[in-house]
């Protein structure tokens, strides 16, 4: 099969094509050629014009596959990651059963293999997620798990942490971590604050998180070993962060699109599909967030995709449960909130970062390399229409809604799939 891209923009640091407007020709899934003008031999799909970039990776989705198919599955996760830009989709453990074990582990591998975007397992930190002992990590690493996170349910133990820390430095593996201590405001709704004093709603204090990041911070600090913080929502988490960089401890993190895009302000209409964990925090977190996203703190984009059934969110607040649907509008959320990013910062958000973070191959765009891309329109502006979701699930604050900067489609394991 035969690609054809004719005059995109390169956006890629990696490339020696970096910046430049190029045809690139693609042949079985390898770059063929890269030239000023460049013409096919027989039949080709041809794309023109948009912005070109290694293909995307997303850090911790819900597929909900195996046992909550009703919410998701890994065909149509797959599907909303292709139509949001994605190539890679790390998912997350809490399944059922659980991903605590080597057997589902390559329940999710196999499965993967016969989809247009690779899916990774994240392994399960301990076993049941119940935190009480650890898990088989060895074993799930040896068979494909990619990192490992106990994920929407974090671990709390602090020896159980220290022994995960630990435990993956035998393979210079990487824990990932969402901030919340959950014996603090486990009853809470919302962002502890004056919205929530307002709405009359009990809410999950700031210090649920930044104690969890300093709890971790020093377990790092003992152990050597490497964390990734997700779902950072507050700015004093953050600057936590930032001194543990600046000590030079192995530490990453990453916030959501939507931490970005909203703060506590937009719950006045009690709105369920912004009702996510960690919760969106004030408007002054917010902008502190969006400012990591700039400077580079704030290492890449994770989308917290948590698809959930119309029956757990068209309900009272207090019972809906967490999370939106993430995928598809994650690039557009974040270049809509963070007008003027330049594609540089972009492509590592959203690519070159994770794959450096996580171990994955590099992916870049030269001559004689895989045929991993993204392609986008920066400045384009769309509305998400309801019928355009590629989920099984819908709860989704973003539609109609417009957002700018357009994914056009991506290119990934010799196949070309094009949004409409």
């Amino acid at each position: 099969m035969k690609i054809l891209l004719k005059q995109v923009t390169v956006a890629d640091p990696l490339s020696p094509f970096n910046g430049s407007v190029k045809d690139i020709l693609i042949s079985n899934g390898i770059i063929e050629k890269i030239d000023g003008s460049l013409e096919a031999d027989g039949e080709a799909t041809t794309i023109t014009g948009l912005t070109v970039s290694p293909g995307w990776v997303d850090i911790f989705s819900h597929f909900c596959d195996p046992g909550l198919e009703y919410r998701e599955t890994l065909e149509s996760g797959a599907a909303a990651a292709a139509a949001g830009g994605y190539t890679q989709v790390f998912v997350v453990p809490n399944t059922n059963p659980l991903v605590d074990n080597k057997s589902q582990v390559e329940y999710i591998v196999q499965k993967s293999k016969a989809l247009p975007v690779k899916i990774h397992p994240l392994g399960a930190v301990t076993k049941g997620i119940e935190g009480k002992e650890l898990a088989e990590m060895y074993d799930m690493q040896s068979n494909g798990a990619v990192a490992f996170s106990d994920g929407i349910l974090p671990v709390q133990s602090a020896g159980l942490m220290l022994k995960a820390l630990q435990y993956v430095k035998a393979f210079n593996g990487v824990v990932i971590q969402v901030p919340v201590d959950k014996s603090i405001g486990q009853y809470g709704l919302m962002n502890e604050g004056i919205i929530s004093t307002r709405l009359g709603l009990p809410g999950m204090p700031a210090i649920a998180e930044e104690l969890i990041i300093q709890r971790d911070i020093e377990l790092l600090k003992y152990t050597g070993s490497k964390l990734h913080i997700t779902g950072v929502s507050t700015a004093k988490g953050l600057s936590l962060i930032a001194a543990a960089k600046e000590q030079g401890l192995e530490i990453t993190c990453s916030v959501a699109p939507y931490q970005v895009f909203f703060c506590d302000e937009d719950l006045q209409e009690y709105d369920t599909n912004l009702k996510v964990n960690p919760p969106l925090r004030t408007r002054q977190d917010m902008l502190a967030l969006r400012e990591g996203v700039k400077s580079g703190l704030i290492d890449c984009i994770a989308s917290h995709h948590i698809p959930q059934n119309w029956d757990s969110k068209t309900c009272e607040f207090e019972y809906a449960k967490n999370g939106m649907l993430s995928l598809q509008t994650a690039y557009a959320a974040v270049n809509t909130a963070i007008p003027g990013l330049s594609s540089n910062r972009l492509v590592e958000l959203f690519s070159t970062k994770s794959r450096s973070i996580f171990n994955l191959p590099l992916a870049t765009i030269n001559e004689g390399a895989t045929a991993e891309l993204t392609l986008f329109a920066g400045d384009e502006k769309f509305t998400l229409q309801k019928k355009d979701i590629k989920s099984k699930s819908y709860n989704s604050p973003f539609i109609l809604q417009q957002l700018s900067g357009r994914v056009a489609g991506i290119i990934s394991k010799g196949n070309i799939i094009i949004n409409e």
